[in-house]
């Protein structure tokens, strides 16, 4: 008679040298190539685990704005915040000091809340600060229960995650100098864009709203979250050019004569000229938003009246997020229009002005797209 029983976890052996030396080479490997924070953080999570064949491992770093240590790679746990001071991992963290613990439930600093909730059971717990280059504690390493025989971690479990800490500090520096890069330039992307549009007394929340729009558009696409995410913090520069298109035709109320006309074409083309050269990619993006979000997808727009898929694909995706954000929101010279008005716009316009299978995922989920537009709701600027 055959009967199923809970064995329990696998009982592991200790890595031999040369198992270790593989796993480092190919975490080192991967840790080298990856810029994400958060993709990085789960790489020395598993590292740590791997290195010391622990159920879990987690890398706490110090918010010292908040004053609380957090974490979004606790295997099997969301994103977690605590104040830095509490628990095994705060002591370490205050005190630069390693911790080893055989039975956490014995431990009074041990907060049995989190098994309580997640049904877990902690037993053997090993901690030990993240440096940067500076010697500064920049986080905590932890991991928990050692799935040896033993149960236990042993000195030289600890050897084995401080080295991790001491690479994973370094590699945690330059993610973080990288994210602070990025976020300066984000932040300088949105300010140029504000300035491009406040020219032509266009509202305030234009480029958010515009940004937000393209992001939701290349996610439904089917684009990546790091390549949408690009798109969404190039596309503010999309009309960066109008910085150098003179008030009198930028601001002129009726309409423009034709070679006024032919002048604010120029917008584009100034706007990829300021920002082609730059070796940043959101900049690189931004020029390519800037040139082509007013070709056509059946050829009749301009700089270049290039048609269909020769028009890339931030380009048509900022045509609409811009277009719809034109016609459902308030300006200086007209009212927003009713959102059954848009709609029949874009259905008029698939195939014509816009790619079609855009248009179609504009529409099927146009109350996402109501619902960014509530969300950044403006005034119109006064002339």
């Amino acid at each position: 008679m055959h009967e199923d029983f809970d064995i329990g976890p696998k009982i592991r052996q200790d890595l031999s040298p040369e198992e270790m030396l593989k796993i480092i080479f190919d975490y080192t490997a991967k840790i080298a190539n990856e810029k994400s924070l958060d993709k990085l953080l789960m790489l020395m999570a598993d590292l740590g685990r791997e290195l010391i064949v622990s159920d879990r491992c987690t890398l706490w770093l110090l918010d010292k704005n908040k004053g609380e240590l957090w974490t979004k790679v606790a295997h099997g746990l969301d994103e977690i915040r605590i104040p830095a001071h509490s628990g095994i991992a705060g002591k370490s963290l205050q005190t630069g000091e390693p911790i080893i613990i055989d039975d956490a439930y014995l431990d009074e600093r041990f907060n049995q809340e989190v098994d309580r909730r997640s049904g877990y059971r902690t037993k053997a717990i090993l901690v030990t600060p993240i440096r940067n280059n500076d010697g500064e504690i920049v986080g905590v390493y932890q991991a928990i229960n050692k799935m040896t025989s033993a149960e236990v971690f042993s000195q030289k479990d600890l050897e084995h995650l401080t080295l991790a800490a001491s690479y994973s500090g370094k590699s945690i520096e330059a993610a973080l100098l990288n994210q602070e890069i990025e976020e300066t330039q984000k932040e300088i992307i949105f300010t140029m864009g504000e300035i491009g549009e406040s020219r032509s007394k266009e509202t305030g929340n234009h480029v958010k709203r515009v940004a937000e729009y393209s992001y939701l558009l290349a996610r439904k696409y089917g684009m990546s979250h790091e390549e949408a995410d690009l798109l969404k913090m190039a596309s503010p520069m999309h009309d960066i050019g109008k910085v150098a298109i003179p008030d009198e035709i930028l601001k002129k109320p009726g309409k423009l004569t034709e070679e006024e006309f032919t002048i604010m074409q120029s917008h584009t083309v100034i706007g990829y000229n300021l920002l082609k050269n730059s070796s940043r990619r959101i900049l690189k993006t931004a020029a390519i938003v800037a040139y082509q979000h007013h070709e056509k997808w059946n050829g009749k727009g301009y700089p270049e009246g290039i048609s269909g898929e020769d028009i890339h694909i931030f380009g048509r995706i900022t045509a609409i997020a811009d277009v719809f954000d034109a016609l459902a929101s308030d300006r200086v010279y007209k009212k927003a229009w009713e959102l059954d008005r848009v709609i029949n716009l874009f259905k008029e316009e698939r195939g014509q002005h816009f790619d079609p299978e855009l248009v179609d995922i504009l529409l099927y989920n146009i109350g996402e797209f109501v619902k960014i537009k509530e969300a950044y709701r403006d005034e119109v600027l006064d002339r």
